[in-house]
């Protein structure tokens, strides 16, 4: 799978490619503030080997291989990279975290898990190792999966 990074405008795909297993930077996440110069997009890109993925047109031209995307809604970004050839299907186990992308790992059975989270002996759980963050298969997870769905129909 590609390396891919989200400029500050696409932040909720992010979260989306994630779920689908894309190591999806994030660049408020990797401290590139909105009003940074498409400088900052274009070094971090090259120096991690990634794939810029922006609804800015001056930034994508200036990245050959970057993937200019033209709707806001979520479903018509998910659209467009699937007529990009991107693969859109959530993980049955997940590998990034859904806030930081961080690797995640499962959380053993006999393991406790913060209140929020549901008990790992009854569901499967994710921990990240990056933020600490609990993942499991919920109503977001099923959220998720039936925009994908819909898009691919």
């Amino acid at each position: 799978m590609t390396d891919l990074l989200l400029d500050v405008m696409c932040g909720t795909l992010a979260t989306y490619l994630r779920m689908c297993g894309y190591d999806a930077a994030y660049a408020l996440d990797r401290d590139i503030a909105p009003d940074a110069p498409d400088e900052a997009l274009l070094v971090l890109a090259r120096r991690e080997g990634r794939r810029i993925v922006t609804r800015d047109r001056d930034l994508a031209s200036r990245s050959p291989d970057a993937i200019l995307l033209d709707g806001r809604a979520i479903e018509t970004q998910l659209s467009e990279l699937s007529d990009a050839g991107f693969e859109l299907a959530v993980d049955d186990e997940p590998a990034y975290c859904g806030d930081c992308n961080g690797r995640l790992d499962a959380v053993d059975a006999d393991r406790s898990t913060p209140d929020y989270a549901p008990k790992p002996d009854e569901t499967d759980v994710w921990r990240c190792r990056a933020c600490g963050q609990h993942f499991w298969r919920g109503s977001h997870w099923d959220d998720v999966a039936e925009t994908i769905a819909e898009i691919e129909d």
